[in-house]
C-alpha cells in the first residue's frame, strides 16, 4: 500500500518562530516541512530543535542564482551549498532529500552535465538524495526540454512542479503528453501547486473560475500516484506549495492577499488525502 506524507512549505512563514510554526504544521496533520534555509542560516539550531520536538520530517531546497553568469563560480557555489545542506542534522534527524533548482535556462547540456555530476557526488557521499525541481529559469523550465534531458540523463529524479510548464507553454500541455508521461516516471516528490496558462499560481484553487486549471493538475497527479502504485512503491511525499506574494496576488491598491496561503495549502492537503485514500479509483 502506498503511504503519502505531506510537507508544509516554510516559504511564506519565515517571520513565525520555528517552534510555533512547527507546532501549527503538526496540528494541521502534516508529516514534514519543506525549507529553503540558506538565507536564514542563523535559524538552524531553532529549526532542527523544533522539528525534533514536534516529530516532523523535513526536506531542504537549494536555489543558487547570483553566480549564474559565471559558470565556474556557480559550480563552486552549487557544491558548497549542497554540502552545507547535508550537514543539517540533529540526533539522527536529517533531510529526507534535497530539492535543487539547478543551473540556468541558458546553460548548455555540457554545463548541466557538470552540475548534475556535482549533485550526484554530493548525494553519493552524504547518502541524501539530491533531486531536480522543474522550475522556470532553470534547465527544467519546459516540458520539451526536460524530455530531452531525461532521455540523455536517465538517472535524474525530479521534484515535479507542472505549474511552471503550464505557465511557460501557455497551455495545459495537451500536445506534450509524452513529455509529461516521461517526467512522471522520473518523479520522486511532487509540488502540488496549480498554475494556469498566464501564471504559475491560480488565485485560489477552491473557486469555480480556477476549476479547469485544478482539474488538469489533478489528472497529472492522479497519473503519478497510479504509476507509483503500479510500480510497487510504498511511500512518497507531496508539498502543497502555494506561495505568498508575488505568487499569491494582493488585492488592488493594498498589501492584503486575495486569499490565505495557509488555508489554501491545508485545503490542498485535505483534497489529496481524500482523493488518494485507500479504495480511491486512482
Amino acid at each position: 500500500m502506498l503511504s503519502i506524507k505531506y510537507y508544509y512549505p516554510r516559504w511564506g512563514s519565515e517571520t513565525v518562530a520555528w517552534d510555533d510554526f512547527a507546532g501549527k504544521v503538526k496540528r494541521a496533520g502534516f508529516q514534514g516541512i519543506e525549507v529553503y534555509p540558506l538565507q536564514h542560516r542563523h535559524e538552524k539550531p531553532d529549526m532542527l530543535r523544533a522539528l525534533e520536538d514536534h516529530g516532523l520530517e523535513f526536506s531542504l531546497l537549494h536555489a543558487e542564482m547570483k553566480e549564474g553568469k559565471d559558470f565556474a563560480a556557480y559550480k563552486k557555489a552549487l557544491e558548497r551549498n549542497l554540502v552545507e545542506l547535508t550537514a543539517y542534522e540533529r540526533k539522527g534527524l536529517r533531510p529526507q532529500f534535497i530539492t535543487s533548482q539547478t543551473g540556468r535556462e541558458y546553460y548548455s547540456k555540457d554545463q548541466m552535465a557538470e552540475c548534475f555530476a556535482i549533485c550526484e557526488q554530493v548525494s553519493r557521499e552524504s547518502g541524501i538524495p539530491v533531486i531536480q525541481e522543474t522550475h522556470r529559469n532553470k534547465w527544467s523550465f519546459a516540458a520539451h526540454v526536460v524530455k530531452e534531458y531525461l532521455q540523455q540523463f536517465p538517472s535524474l529524479q525530479l521534484a515535479l512542479d507542472l505549474s511552471h510548464w503550464v505557465c511557460v507553454s501557455e497551455s495545459y500541455l495537451e500536445d506534450q503528453q509524452d513529455a509529461v508521461d516521461l517526467a512522471i516516471r522520473h518523479t520522486r516528490h511532487l509540488h502540488a501547486r496549480v498554475g494556469h496558462t498566464q501564471g504559475p499560481q491560480v488565485t485560489d484553487p477552491r473557486t469555480p473560475e480556477n476549476r479547469e486549471a485544478l482539474e488538469h493538475h489533478l489528472q497529472w497527479w492522479d497519473q503519478w500516484i497510479a504509476h507509483l502504485r503500479a510500480s510497487g512503491a510504498t511511500q512518497c511525499t507531496i508539498t502543497p506549495e502555494f506561495g505568498p506574494y508575488p505568487y499569491l496576488s494582493y488585492q488592488v491598491g493594498s498589501t492584503t492577499p486575495v486569499a490565505s496561503q495557509w488555508d489554501i495549502n491545508c485545503f490542498m492537503k485535505t483534497l489529496l488525502e481524500r482523493r488518494y485514500s485507500l479504495g480511491s479509483p486512482v
